[in-house]
């Protein structure tokens, strides 16, 4: 499974209109390119930044859509009244405890690793990291996505309620050194997002 994430700079105010044009019209689009795997949305009203993710069932999906998407790209930041970049990542794991309901917010870490510890990573997140993250009160899911040649990952934490993330970032922070030191990565940024939109169907990879 592969995942295209592109990050706006909106404006505050057109976040809301933006999140409206994702639901109404970016979702419907996507849903018509074969091997398109669904869409989430986060968003920081705060800062203005909100991450787009879409999921494909394999690189040749990924590839094919680029032209079509970089127009519903353009036409999201308008939106937003923001600018957009692009990464691309492979997921390398997924757990779901169960799907995430309205409220409904995310914990994100953006990681430096060694390309040659990638895997040993990966491992760490699987066999380490997710179980004591399952632990936390309120855990819908967890992934972790990987871009190998860039020595870049994003591990990413679903909780039902800001309440959960309130209570866990203590927990969480420790639970984060400790892994990383594990996996011999490197914290790049942690951020917080509302989950204003669900819909990515991406299956357990655990």
């Amino acid at each position: 499974m592969y995942a295209r994430s592109t990050t706006i700079q909106a404006h505050p105010s057109f976040i809301d209109a933006g999140i409206k044009h994702v639901r109404d019209t970016v979702m419907p689009a996507l849903a018509d390119y074969e091997g398109c795997a669904g869409l989430s949305l986060l968003v920081d009203r705060d800062s203005g930044r909100c991450i787009a993710t879409s999921s494909w069932m394999d690189e040749d999906a990924l590839r094919s859509s680029e032209g079509p998407v970089r127009e519903l790209r353009d036409r999201a930041a308008e939106m937003f009244h923001g600018t957009a970049s692009v990464e691309r990542w492979d997921i390398a794991a997924l757990h779901r405890d169960h799907h995430s309901s309205r409220g409904a917010c995310v914990r994100v870490a953006w990681l430096k690793i060694e390309p040659r510890h990638m895997s040993r990573a990966v491992d760490v997140f699987k066999l380490t990291a997710l179980p004591m993250m399952e632990e936390i009160d309120g855990f819908c899911s967890a992934s972790m996505m990987v871009d190998h040649a860039a020595g870049r990952a994003v591990v990413s934490v679903t909780l039902d309620s800001q309440d959960a993330m309130d209570s866990s970032r203590e927990r969480s922070a420790s639970m984060r050194e400790e892994g990383t030191r594990e996996m011999g990565a490197t914290v790049l940024e942690v951020a917080e997002f509302e989950l204003a939109i669900a819909h990515l169907h991406v299956p357990e990879m655990v």
